[in-house]
């Protein structure tokens, strides 16, 4: 899979002192896409019935804004896999505004992760290749769908 579409209404506690949604809401949304993708192929990205076996720090994080969203808008993020690589897993995100079935782009933004495990010799966290479950569930995005939301 490499497509998942995640539908949401802009809530009041979301936006700031003019009731336009807070930048910084706009990567809650692009994280709760991601995490509602991976429950859609069965897994979670912390399980709670146990210690996670790997984690997925953020190495790096972009949104570039394209129109104002406001408390009870229908919103529809849009995740595709824009490259997944033995270690890593870059997401382009497309956040739209839903008028009347029309979508209207509000931001596009990135994330890159990074599958890591902890090291008990080192003590830190060290990458790791992604695991199978992974790896047979998630595929690159068709290069031409990735061209035609860049437009």
């Amino acid at each position: 899979m490499y497509e998942f579409k995640l539908k949401k209404t802009v809530e009041f506690f979301e936006t700031d002192m003019a009731g336009i949604v807070h930048y910084s809401n706009f990567f809650r949304y692009m994280e709760m896409a991601e995490h509602a993708f991976y429950r859609s192929l069965g897994w979670s990205v912390h399980p709670t019935h146990s210690k996670p076996d790997v984690v997925w720090p953020r190495v790096n994080a972009q949104c570039d804004y394209k129109q104002p969203l406001y408390f009870e808008d229908e919103v529809e993020i849009h995740l595709l896999v824009k490259e997944k690589r033995e270690k890593s897993i870059r997401y382009q995100f497309h956040i739209n505004k839903v008028v009347n079935e029309e979508k209207i782009n509000a931001a596009i933004g990135s994330l890159t992760i990074v599958c890591s495990k902890y090291d008990e010799e080192t003590r830190s966290f060290k990458s790791a290749p992604l695991p199978d479950r992974i790896n047979q569930n998630i595929e690159n995005a068709p290069q031409e769908l990735l061209e035609k939301y860049n437009k």
